[in-house]
């Protein structure tokens, strides 16, 4: 595995193809100017020892030392050693609701918005716990397995949005049903499922069908409520700009408003506990604590140790191409002038 000390140091590379772009512009000038000065057979006897590729030759070693010098800076480390760790923790997985309806701008951005805020604020409270995601509209989809990555999770989570899914509605009940199958340890006794939505959803008898399903599995679901019970409209817009106002069949605005009443019948079923989203630090303090008081469980993970710098083979390789760049001189050297290559004795 390899990790990057200073990775802010790649922009220097974008000088490279600047240079190149330099000396490409300066050997066109120089060319236009020995033609004014002289027919080209006369400067090949003035200067019979110039070498036609060396110059070209210098470049590169030059361009390649500054690559590599930059590499240097950047200092690679490799992990020479991998370690398995003993962690405790619980499993959890976080059901984010992308449907259209998270648009909704009651509560600050928007609920879908604010659901993302949630879950990283959680993550980053957690120690050693395992997580996982699942995006979910009229269908769930995976978006991360059960993992100690927090990093890969807060990256996936904020890409999520509410277009990642063609079919729209809330189907609550496939997302349990697909939480389900991200608890593959079978010795793992706390396993959590938080949903966060705004509650609508259009089939509540399957949603609780498939709670007893996860209780009888030992899921616990625990719900966070997002949005307000007094609603709001569904803003449809384009490249940030608001357009118009979703509607239904009648013409009419629709207002799509927080549904806690079966959100606590989902955590009730569920052996969870309903909590407001709402305020986010109040949230996250809620379900920290929740998690603090379960039972552990042990697991094994691996993970690399004992990174060790590389910077000093590219600092080396560096000064080794910019020493040569600088003994290699542009006149030809006796051996190559001997073997006569490009004819300059004829042209003598």
């Amino acid at each position: 595995m390899i990790q990057l000390d200073q990775p802010i140091y790649f922009y220097l590379l974008l000088a490279l193809p600047a240079l190149l772009l330099l000396y490409i512009a300066h050997h066109i000038w120089k060319k236009r100017t020995q033609r004014k000065f002289a027919d080209p057979r006369l400067l090949m006897r003035l200067a019979p020892d110039r070498s036609l590729f060396k110059p070209q030759l210098k470049l590169l070693l030059f361009l390649l030392g500054l690559a590599f010098l930059t590499l240097g800076l950047v200092n690679p480390k490799m992990g020479t050693k991998l370690e398995t760790v003993k962690r405790e923790g619980v499993d959890i997985v976080f059901a984010v609701d992308v449907s259209k309806s998270m648009l909704a701008e009651d509560i600050a951005p928007n609920r879908l918005e604010k659901s993302k805020r949630l879950v990283s604020e959680i993550i980053n409270e957690l120690a050693s716990d395992r997580v996982g995601i699942i995006a979910y509209a009229a269908q769930a989809f995976p978006q991360l397995p059960i993992t100690t990555d927090y990093g890969a999770a807060k990256m996936f989570l904020q890409s999520m949005n509410t277009d990642m899914l063609s079919s729209q509605g809330t189907a609550i009940h496939e997302a349990i049903e697909l939480a389900a199958t991200y608890f593959d340890d079978e010795q793992q006794t706390n396993r959590i499922l938080f949903i966060i939505s705004d509650g609508e959803d259009h089939e509540e008898d399957q949603a609780m069908d498939a709670v007893e399903m996860a209780t009888e599995q030992g899921i616990r679901i625990y719900t966070i409520g997002v949005g307000s019970t007094k609603g709001a409209p569904i803003p449809i817009k384009r490249n940030g700009v608001l357009e118009s106002l979703k509607k239904d069949a009648q013409g009419e605005v629709v207002i799509t408003r927080l549904n806690e009443q079966i959100l606590s019948d989902i955590a009730s079923e569920g052996n969870g506990e309903y909590i407001s989203g709402s305020n986010t630090a109040a949230a996250v303090e809620q379900i920290s604590e929740t998690l603090q008081q379960m039972d552990k469980m042990e697991f094994e993970a691996k993970q690399f140790a004992e990174f060790k710098d590389q910077f000093q083979w590219f600092l080396g390789a560096a000064f080794l191409l910019l020493f040569l760049d600088i003994f290699v001189l542009e006149r030809k050297t006796a051996w190559l002038r001997k073997l006569n290559l490009f004819n300059e004795r004829k042209a003598a």
